[in-house]
């Protein structure tokens, strides 16, 4: 250890420093583990020194984005985490040839500020970059632009034996298919050049909150609005107890224009009577911030997505009602229902990258507790598990229990990652032999060497 501290121009700390609880800590407590060194790196030539030390010591790999795995694929048991927030973090945007340079350790805050001072954007999240785009990426812009890596020009790896590796179409183009979907299973990513368009400086979101009495008629009027959704709107439907501790139907609502064409886009929803509207129009840069407090760092964390084929009202009543029954404020369960239009994800060919492209919404099962007590997330699993059933009306498949691979509980579990992969699995295993041989990325759906 002492080896890497003299060689690392970043920050080493380990269980004996004073700023080892917040180097360990996450967006999900129950995902934090007890890594015996954090390496704070600065560049890609730290990055490749923490690598060799960690195999000449036989120390197990975990790198860090943002920190917002649930699953706990960032953080390492006793291992070595390659922890890029603290120094690999900007963003630098070329207006003219509309590129966004983003450290591998960013947030989406970040470049979305930094973007839009120039009138640009790119398909975002509430989260850290990396871990965003390299299982795939879905966002508000998802239906104008599609998914995150749809939009990713280039990125910088650094692979397992140290190599600095540019991915593009033109350079190592079998790398650039496997990391478009494949996670961190091929190396640790330092840099992203993002592909940004042009973007109006204020859109139209916010929350609007029913009474439950009126679910089945938010169920009615949201199947006429979906078969007929463009590429400027989307929401998300959250079922649960709202701020105040009571049962309440959160409508998270999106137009990309003004807040006169969002009300009047929205109109049917509103003609229902919402008992609260907090919709307006905001500054950009502050929509894909707006689930922030909310989903602050420090709670106990479960979340379980899967495809959402049919949004049927006997089976999401049903579903709700289970909800309320196990609810309270220190353990919240709750539904999101995901409308983002999905038609240009699904237009780009399943070869062209190594993510597996679903026509269904997704639905999210999420859990909140305030206190990481024993057992607490082997309980919410069952009940994530019994809930996803309830909406989908019976037995999923296995595509269907599957959903998105970012909202996966299991990904550090041993969860099938040909399921994951679908059809580009033998295909990625050969990639794998070739970057990681030895599998020492094997934190998130981790492939098998061919």
């Amino acid at each position: 250890m002492a080896d890497l501290a003299t060689f690392i121009k970043g920050d080493i700390v380990t269980p004996n420093d004073a700023d080892y609880p917040q180097a360990i800590a996450r967006w999900a407590v129950n995902a934090e583990r007890r890594a015996k060194i954090v390496a704070f790196v600065k560049d890609t030539e730290d990055v490749a020194l923490a690598l060799k030390y960690a195999r000449a010591n036989d120390l197990p790999i975990a790198i860090r984005g943002g920190g917002h795995s649930a699953a706990g694929a960032s953080s390492s048991e006793n291992g070595l985490v390659i922890d890029l927030s603290r120094h690999i973090n900007g963003a630098r945007i070329d207006p003219d040839k509309k590129l966004a340079y983003v450290g591998g350790g960013a947030l989406w805050d970040v470049v979305d500020k930094e973007a839009i001072k120039h009138g640009l954007a790119t398909v975002a999240g509430t989260t850290g970059v990396g871990g965003l785009i390299l299982g795939g990426g879905y966002g508000w812009l998802t239906a104008k632009h599609g998914l995150a890596i749809d939009n990713l020009v280039q990125a910088t790896l650094v692979t397992a034996d140290g190599s600095v590796v540019t991915a593009s179409d033109t350079e190592n183009p079998d790398l650039f298919f496997a990391i478009r979907g494949g996670g961190s299973n091929f190396g640790v990513a330092t840099e992203f050049v993002l592909r940004l368009h042009p973007q109006r400086a204020t859109v139209y979101h916010g929350a609007l909150v029913f009474p439950p009495t009126i679910l089945e008629k938010i169920v009615e009027v949201t199947a006429k609005w979906w078969a007929n959704v463009g590429e400027n709107e989307g929401m998300f439907q959250m079922l649960g107890l709202g701020p105040d501790g009571n049962p309440a139907i959160v409508l998270f609502v999106f137009y990309n224009g003004s807040e006169e064409e969002g009300r009047a886009n929205y109109k049917p929803f509103f003609d229902l009577g919402p008992v609260v509207d907090l919709t307006k129009e905001i500054p950009y840069e502050n929509v894909n911030a707006a689930l922030n407090t909310a989903m602050a760092h420090g709670k106990g964390v479960y979340q379980k997505g899967f495809s959402n084929d049919k949004s049927e009202y006997q089976s999401i009543a049903k579903a709700y009602e289970k909800i309320i029954s196990i609810s309270s404020p220190e353990f919240q369960v709750k539904l999101m229902l995901e409308y983002v239009p999905i038609g240009k994800v699904i237009s780009v060919p399943q070869n062209v990258t190594a993510f597996r492209r679903d026509s269904a919404p997704l639905a999210v099962i999420l859990i909140l507790w305030t206190k990481d007590a024993e057992g607490a997330t082997e309980h919410a699993r069952s009940i994530a598990r019994d809930l996803s059933r309830t909406v989908a009306g019976g037995e999923l498949t296995q595509l269907q229990n599957f959903g998105y691979a970012n909202y996966d509980p299991e990904a550090v579990t041993g969860h099938s990652a040909q399921i994951a992969y679908g059809e580009s699995y033998p295909r990625l295993q050969a990639i794998k032999k070739r970057y990681d041989p030895d599998n020492i990325f094997n934190k998130w759906f981790a492939i098998t060497p061919a």
